[in-house]
């Protein structure tokens, strides 16, 4: 079967779908700088209905304070890329789903955007179970190219679900 995308992706994906759905797990993501493609790889996977509730793509401010709760507050002081935003971003998928796990990412895919603070390539990744389990990542991926930090991001996130499982 052909993919949209690598086969590494694919294994993990299908590694979650089979064993949420033997525990019967929920999952949800919230998505900025992957635009659904943790959604998308996830969703590959025949039978990933029962495992995926929904899939939130906060690609803007306004969506990620009006989909997913998070503080304007918090917005204007660490700004859209932070430990802050992604942990506020999984808190809002998580409650606001039915997921017993959920992924959240905000980052600079590039090429544009990145700063001195913030350059490109740079990720904060945020998964948190309904048990009260959160773990956070600060990837730098550098400037590889804006698929390869898209597809870089959907790696660490899927181990990440795979980690709170």
């Amino acid at each position: 079967m052909m993919s949209l995308f690598p086969r590494d992706i694919i294994s993990t994906a299908e590694a979650i779908i089979r064993d949420f759905t033997a525990a019967g797990l929920m999952l949800s993501t919230a998505e900025s700088c992957t635009g659904g493609l943790i959604a998308g790889a996830l969703t590959e996977i025949s039978g990933s209905s029962a495992v995926v509730d929904r899939g939130f793509v906060t690609y803007t401010n306004t969506a990620k304070i009006e989909m997913l709760g998070v503080h304007p507050e918090t917005l204007q002081r660490f700004g859209a890329v932070s430990e802050e935003t992604a942990r506020q971003m999984v808190h809002g998928a998580l409650f606001r789903s039915r997921a017993d796990i959920a992924v959240a990412v905000t980052g600079i895919a590039g090429p544009g955007g990145g700063t001195a603070e913030k350059p490109v390539g740079l990720v904060h990744l945020a998964a948190k179970s309904r048990a009260g389990a959160l773990v956070h990542r600060k990837m730098f991926y550098g400037d590889i190219g804006r698929s390869e930090v898209r597809l870089a991001t959907v790696r660490t996130a899927l181990e990440m679900i795979v980690s709170l499982r």
